[in-house]
């Protein structure tokens, strides 16, 4: 397998612009100053990036980073993207069993043959959360229709490299490539984060370390 760079000419050759603009967007959630938040959403509206996608990654980013955050960068995006996004079911509390067959689908379909395990060792942990991360992160939240599963995918791997996740982050690489990204497209994802000073180097390397693993 070839190294893995920070070249991001080479990433968004693989990568088209708009979804590489969105991926760095992505990775600068967690912890990146408001003035470089500021920048990659005005970069990414000049790549082509649809605010519906900005949008959908800001209410993905609920699940990995956390209101406080999520609330800041959709601050950004909202100057420069005005009107939010429909609401969809969402707020809908009574669609909760559509939310929980959506949540099974997308669930299956990221985590494959390891979904039963997965079920299982969270319930074990807790039933409640079992049901939050099915029902409300899986169905109500990454089954919208504004953005595919692929692209998601590709965000929350860029979300998670900035953390100490290394678990989660080995589900969601394996889940981009069931839900159709090749493994090119997941390698540029390493590419873009490396590109943004917010994430540590120690964090990029560490997550490549765990891609190279699955290989």
């Amino acid at each position: 397998m070839r190294d893995i760079a920070p070249q991001s000419d080479r990433s968004t050759a693989i990568v088209d612009a708009p979804t590489a603009a969105l991926i760095r967007v992505a990775a600068a959630m967690a912890d990146a100053p408001d003035e470089l938040l500021e920048r990659l959403v005005r970069e990414a509206k000049a790549a082509g990036t649809p605010g519906a996608w900005l949008d959908e990654l800001v209410l993905a980013g609920v699940l990995f980073v956390g209101f406080p955050r999520a609330l800041v960068v959709l601050a950004a995006v909202r100057r420069e993207f005005p009107e939010a996004g429909p609401e969809g079911d969402a707020a809908d509390y009574a669609a909760w069993q559509t939310w929980k067959q959506r949540g099974e689908q997308a669930c299956r379909k990221i985590y494959g043959a390891n979904y039963d395990k997965l079920r299982a060792n969270v319930r074990a942990m807790h039933p409640v959360l079992d049901a939050w991360i099915l029902m409300d992160g899986y169905g109500r939240t990454m089954s919208r229709p504004g953005l595919d599963m692929a692209r998601r995918e590709l965000c929350s791997i860029a979300m998670l490299v900035p953390q100490r996740t290394p678990r989660q982050l080995h589900s969601h690489l394996r889940g981009a490539l069931n839900c159709g990204a090749s493994a090119e497209q997941v390698e540029a994802v390493f590419d873009l984060v490396a590109t943004l000073p917010c994430v540590p180097a120690d964090r990029i390397a560490s997550s490549v370390t765990v891609w190279r693993g699955m290989q």
